[in-house]
């Protein structure tokens, strides 16, 4: 089935500045010039924020009044970590991070003896912050099972609590006789859960009435809904909490988000200063955002989306500003056929990223401090004057600047630009947030001011709430009150709504999959990188330092290491069906046998641009990682669910050419790679 050619805006990360958010004016110029095919959701939770409207509440809302730090630190007695807590991941915000307090409330409430963690994780640095905390090394992809594992001690010895569940939620029976047994045939026990996630019975058991007799937090992090069935750690995290009967309570409950952003738990609220009008987009058409191969490799062929029947429109031309697609999407050389296939890509780069190599026209964008912004970001305590700090170099413009242009020459200049320049919408974006922050109880100064100050501390004259943030408290409090934006106004531990959809990939309540055999003895897991944010500036000192030979590092069990004749500093090969790539070995005890970890973000480099399936010879593990949805409901990126070998690399060593600019080619087809 052919559809009608379109083209198509794709999401990245940008700067902190609210004005200068390259998604935000590729919006605002594509609206005006009659709209575009957009994207829902994101890579980093594409899973968890389908699935969370239907049972909770939206992710964003959920996510700004997470229970604070402070209450955390005062009422928590035990908090139990799927993922663990790794500080890496709290450097940033969207919007920027400007007051970073995660590392220093889980160390107080570390210090004080009366919280005691549990990091549950193949890795145990990813509970970094609190050394000795107590480590379940999970095998990946079965967190889902060890709580179900759990959640059978608290039901068949009646820990749970069953008023809580019926008054505050709805498909309790239903769920415990699926965890009991008794509609599948199949007593998720300790021993049943033992068997797939390798943590002994007797732990699992320990672990549960640990967590009915205190106060206890159950916190999942991002990285476990992105992989094959993500929906269901998140499904069952909510289901865990509710059968603690700690939902709504201060120090209890459940996270879903916890040390994978800093503004998650600040207790600041969620004014986040200027916003960008984008205008209105009149095109329907849609994709989830980690299909854009299948869209490209399949126009017109079906998809199925949160219970709805969708088709992929037909592209020809792809605009792109502020993110990289050989960062973020997965299996690269599916990615690199489908790139082939709109007749134009237009990149905005400050760099010879991947993404601007292999894109038809390269616009030079500038840097963050190349121009002037504000930084806010909801949940975060200040606002910042970002001041350039050096004029535009060469011919780098600013993405407001290029779209000017673009807008005048094809005649949508007023209605893109206003007749304002990039400092006037800084003052514009500023003066309209005014009445909104004043609503929020915030006194903003004038901007003359508060860019003559540099910063201003947005806690500094909130009205404070009545009581400290608690995740759900009005919803504990009174049911009927505050009901919950979901069909029932309750937690939905069954969804009557999911179940209509008919998916055998993600039915009415939180389901163990089991997982697909699979030849490849090494699951790759590809974590958040300490020396950059995503990929952006991996061609800096701090990140190239950090690299072993030239490539990434890539973390292996001692022992695996061994069997495979592999010592720390050696260069691997990783591989599996779909390609491979070279990294630099770094032996540790603490990760799980079995399990290898590398960091996402080393810049695309094949030994061969022109070859299909080429060796990726840096370090990116998305040339491994499968390009599967979640399931039918979220279809959202599943690359932690990369199953891989490892081998020592004894040839010579290929040379580095990823950093280096482009040798420019000519013709339709000509790839310009380096």
């Amino acid at each position: 089935m052919a559809t009608k050619p379109s083209s198509a805006a794709v999401y990245g990360w940008s700067s902190a500045g609210r004005f200068h958010h390259a998604q935000s004016q590729l919006h605002r110029f594509l609206n005006a010039l009659g709209g575009y095919v957009y994207s829902k959701d994101s890579y980093s939770l594409g899973a968890g924020r389908v699935l969370m409207p239907h049972i909770v509440d939206g992710m964003d809302a959920l996510l700004q009044n997470h229970t604070s730090w402070e209450v955390l630190e005062e009422h928590c007695e035990l908090f139990v970590a799927f993922g663990g807590l790794p500080l890496r991941n709290t450097q940033v915000s969207p919007g920027g991070a400007s007051d970073h307090g995660v590392a220093p409330a889980i160390r107080r409430m570390a210090a004080t003896g009366r919280t005691a963690f549990v990091n549950i994780s193949p890795v145990q640095g990813d509970l970094d912050a609190v050394p000795g905390a107590e480590w379940l090394p999970v095998r990946p992809g079965t967190d889902t099972a060890l709580m179900l594992g759990l959640a059978f001690v608290l039901i068949d010895g009646q820990l749970h609590d069953e008023a809580f569940c019926r008054s505050h939620a709805v498909g309790f029976e239903r769920v415990r006789d699926y965890i009991l047994g008794l509609s599948d045939g199949v007593p998720k026990t300790p021993a049943w859960a033992a068997e797939r996630t390798g943590i002994a019975a007797e732990a699992i058991a320990k672990l549960a009435r640990r967590m009915a007799a205190h106060r206890t937090l159950v916190n999942c992090t991002y990285s476990l809904q992105r992989a094959r069935h993500g929906e269901q750690p998140f499904w069952m995290t909510v289901t865990l909490a509710a059968l603690l009967g700690q939902v709504g309570l201060p120090g209890g409950g459940f996270g879903l988000g916890y040390g994978c952003m800093n503004y998650i738990g600040s207790g600041h609220g969620s004014f986040s200063g200027a916003r960008l009008p984008q205008g209105t987009n009149p095109v329907a058409d849609f994709i989830p955002v980690a299909r854009i191969a299948d869209m490209l490799l399949h126009p017109g062929e079906p998809f199925e989306y949160n219970g709805g029947h969708h088709r992929y429109p037909d592209i020809r031309l792809v605009h792109w500003a502020g993110g990289n697609v050989f960062h973020h999407h997965q299996d690269l050389n599916r990615t690199i056929e489908a790139w082939q296939r709109p007749e134009t890509i237009i990149t905005h780069e400050q760099y010879w990223t991947a993404q601007a190599k292999y894109s038809d026209i390269v616009l030079p964008a500038t840097t963050s401090l190349e121009r002037d912004d504000i930084g806010s970001a909801g949940s975060e305590r200040f606002m910042i004057a970002m001041r350039a700090a050096v004029a535009p170099v060469g011919e780098a413009r600013d993405d407001y600047t290029i779209f000017t242009q673009l807008a005048e020459r094809l005649g949508v200049a007023q209605a893109y630009t206003e007749g304002r320049d990039a400092r006037q919408w800084l003052r514009h974006l500023y003066e309209t947030s005014r009445p909104r922050a004043e609503a929020d109880g915030i006194a903003l100064p004038a901007f003359d001011d508060f860019w003559e100050a540099g910063r201003f501390d947005v806690s500094r004259t909130r009205t404070r709430p009545a009581a400290p943030t608690v995740l759900l408290a009005h919803f504990r409090a009174d049911p009927a009150a505050h009901p919950l934006p979901t069909p029932s106004g309750l937690i939905e531990l069954f969804s009557e709504r999911i179940a209509s959809f008919g998916y055998d990939d993600c039915p009415g309540h939180a389901h163990w999959f089991e997982p697909e055999p699979s030849a490849w003895p090494i699951h790759l897991l590809s974590n958040q990188p300490a020396t950059r944010l995503h990929s952006q500036y991996d061609h800096g000192a701090l990140s190239r330092a950090s690299k072993i030979a030239g490539r990434e590092p890539i973390t292996l069990n001692a022992q695996d290491a061994r069997r495979r004749g592999i010592a720390a500093g050696d260069v691997v090969r990783v591989f599996n069906a779909q390609g491979g790539f070279l990294a630099g070995a770094v032996l540790s005890d603490g990760i799980r046998p079995g399990v290898a970890q590398i960091a996402t973000g080393a810049w695309y480099d094949p030994l061969d641009a022109r070859t299909p399936g080429s060796l990726e010879k840096h370090g990116n593990p998305n040339v491994v990682a499968p390009d599967v949805g979640s399931s039918r409901l979220g279809q959202g990126c599943a690359a932690q669910s990369a199953q891989v070998e490892v081998a020592l690399w004894t040839a010579p060593l290929p040379p580095l050419t990823g950093f280096e600019p482009p040798a420019f080619a000519t013709g339709r087809n000509a790839l310009a790679m380096s």
